[in-house]
C-alpha cells in the first residue's frame, strides 16, 4: 500500500526560472537512468524476491525512487513555471519567448509546447520512457549486480547536471539525490555478498575448460593486467579456431527426407561461378554499351 505525504523527501527551493536546466534534467525523470526506471526495476524485483530480507530492502529502495521521482519532477516543475505562464498567456513576442524557451540550444521549447512545462515521461531528448529500461531478469545475483551499475550510472548523471547549473539550490537538491544512489549501491552490494557463492550468476557453473582463460583476440603487443594476469587466468597468445578442439564449422543432422530437400533447394539456386552476367547497374552507368563489341564495332 502507498500512501502520499504532501511533503517532499527533500525540500525543493529554485533561485529563478530555466527551461533549458529543466529539459537536461528531464534525463533524470523519464531517462534510462531515471528515478522511474529505478523504482520499476526494485518494485518488480520485489514483488518475485523470495528471501524476505531482500525483499523488504527492495520495496523501500523503490519508494524512495518513488519520492525521489517527485523531488526531481518539482525541481522540473518550478524551473519551467515562470516560462509556462508566459507561454500559456501569450505575454512575450513570438521571438523573443522563443528565444527565451530554447534556452541554452537544446530542446527546451519542445517539451514546454507539448508538455506545458510540466515533467514530461520523456528524456532530455524528447524520446518516451520505455519499459525496455526495466532490466529484471529474475536472479538475484545478476539483479543485484545490474541495480549497482545502475546507481552508478544515475550518480554519474547527477554530477553532470550539477556542473551545467550554478543555482545553489538546485544543487544541493541534486547533491541529495546523487548522495542516495551511493546510499542505494552501497546496500545492493552487501546484499549481493551476502549470498555465498554469489558468482557466476545464476546456479550452473561454467565449463572449468574455459572459466579461466582469456583469449587475446587482437594484434599487437598485449596490454596485461588483473584482467588477464596469469595469477587468474590462463592468457592465450594467438587462438586459433576452434578452441574446443572441433574442424569450427557449423552442422546439423538432419533427417533424410529434409536433408533430400535441402539438396534440391541447394542445387536449383547454385550460383554459376563461371558467368558474368549483365547487371541493371551496367546498363545504368553505360559500361556495357562501352565494353559490346557489336554497339562499338572496330574499324
Amino acid at each position: 500500500m502507498f500512501m502520499h505525504n504532501k511533503r517532499l523527501q527533500y525540500t525543493v527551493r529554485v533561485s529563478r526560472p530555466d527551461p533549458g536546466l529543466a529539459n537536461l534534467l528531464l534525463e533524470q525523470f523519464g531517462g534510462p537512468q531515471g528515478e522511474l526506471a529505478a523504482a520499476c526495476r526494485y518494485f518488480t524485483q520485489a514483488l518475485a524476491e523470495e528471501d524476505p530480507g531482500r525483499k523488504d530492502m527492495l520495496l523501500d529502495i523503490a519508494t524512495e525512487e518513488l519520492s525521489h521521482l517527485e523531488v526531481i519532477g518539482s525541481i522540473i516543475a518550478m524551473l519551467n513555471r515562470g516560462a509556462k505562464g508566459e507561454l500559456a498567456e501569450g505575454l512575450d513576442r513570438e521571438a523573443e519567448l522563443y528565444r527565451s524557451l530554447q534556452g541554452a540550444g537544446n530542446d527546451s521549447h519542445v517539451t514546454q509546447v507539448l508538455f506545458g512545462g510540466g515533467p514530461a515521461l520523456v528524456n532530455s531528448a524528447g524520446v518516451p520512457w520505455t519499459a525496455a529500461y526495466v532490466d529484471t531478469i529474475g536472479e538475484p545475483t545478476a539483479d543485484l549486480r545490474s541495480n549497482i551499475a545502475a546507481e552508478a550510472r544515475a550518480k554519474i548523471i547527477y554530477e553532470r547536471l550539477m556542473n551545467v547549473t550554478d543555482d545553489p539550490s538546485v544543487q544541493e537538491a541534486l547533491g541529495f539525490l546523487m548522495t542516495r544512489e551511493i546510499s542505494h549501491q552501497k546496500s545492493f552490494e552487501k546484499a549481493l555478498y551476502s549470498i555465498t557463492p554469489s558468482f557466476p550468476p545464476g546456479k550452473t557453473p561454467g565449463d572449468p575448460q574455459f572459466a579461466n582463460v582469456y583469449f587475446k583476440m587482437s594484434q599487437g603487443e598485449a596490454m596485461r593486467g588483473p584482467w588477464n594476469a596469469d595469477r587468474s587466468f590462463v592468457f592465450v597468445e594467438s587462438p586459433t579456431p576452434a578452441v574446443d578442439g572441433g574442424d569450427g564449422t557449423a552442422q546439423v543432422d538432419l533427417p533424410a527426407e529434409q536433408q533430400g530437400t535441402l539438396e534440391a533447394f541447394a542445387m536449383r539456386a547454385a550460383s554459376d561461378p563461371q558467368s558474368d552476367p549483365l547487371t541493371g547497374a551496367e546498363l545504368g552507368s553505360g559500361e556495357a554499351e562501352a565494353d559490346d563489341p557489336q554497339q562499338n564495332p572496330q574499324p
